[in-house]
């Protein structure tokens, strides 16, 4: 009888909650198995350099944290590892640009107990995982269907910059996690605002807000 082999996890999150959760249903799940968990960027990157992990789970809204830099600094770096994002964020907004970038899926946090399971499953064995309604915007898209959401019309870095003016960050503060000029984040804010067709970050984050974002 052959001995399982040791899974090594990092669950990348700023809620503890959230973390112990999903620690107890991987422990229960793989065992044997080693779970590390990380509350952003900075612990993140302590950890993957010190650990080759089976499997990241990482949340894409964190304090202090630019993820897409992450997800780029992964791909140069690692780039056989397995990243699944683990999210309250909707899906039809961040599953494309994260996918893009390097991750292997997208799950909700909200998602029912056996669909995180089949998440991580189909990962861990080197697969892609999309939900039913991924899968169904992706045939949509490829068969001509007309795009409506206006936030799809942004580049990744103005996406970026996008998400952390809609968590009250600073242009000073976003240029600074970005490691960018304060003048190039005030012309992706007016870039922004022109593609987007507001005048304003209440008007910025009331589309947001129609959108789930």
């Amino acid at each position: 009888m052959s001995i399982p082999t040791l899974k090594k996890f990092l669950l990348i999150d700023d809620h503890m909650v959230v973390r112990s959760g999903i620690k107890i249903l991987l422990s229960e799940i793989y065992k044997p198995s080693q779970i590390d968990e990380a509350f952003d960027g900075d612990s993140a990157l302590e950890k993957i350099k010190a650990t080759a992990y089976d499997l990241v789970m990482l949340d894409i809204q964190m304090p202090n944290t630019d993820t897409f830099g992450l997800m780029e600094y992964f791909k140069t770096n690692f780039p056989d590892l397995k990243v699944l994002i683990f999210s309250m964020s909707p899906e039809n907004i961040y599953a494309k640009r994260f996918l893009k970038a390097g991750a292997r899926g997208f799950i909700n946090k909200d998602a029912p107990l056996e669909e995180i399971k089949k998440a991580i499953n189909q990962v861990l064995k080197n697969s892609r995982y999309m939900s039913e309604a991924m899968l169904e915007d992706l045939a949509e898209s490829s068969g001509g269907a007309k795009d409506n959401n206006l936030f799809n019309t942004l580049s990744a870095r103005e996406f970026e910059i996008t998400s952390l003016l809609l968590n009250g960050q600073t242009i000073s503060h976003i240029a600074h996690a970005l490691h960018l000029q304060v003048s190039t984040v005030g012309t992706h804010k007016a870039r922004i605002f022109d593609k987007l067709k507001v005048g304003n970050l209440l008007e910025l984050k009331e589309l947001a807000n129609s959108y789930h974002l």
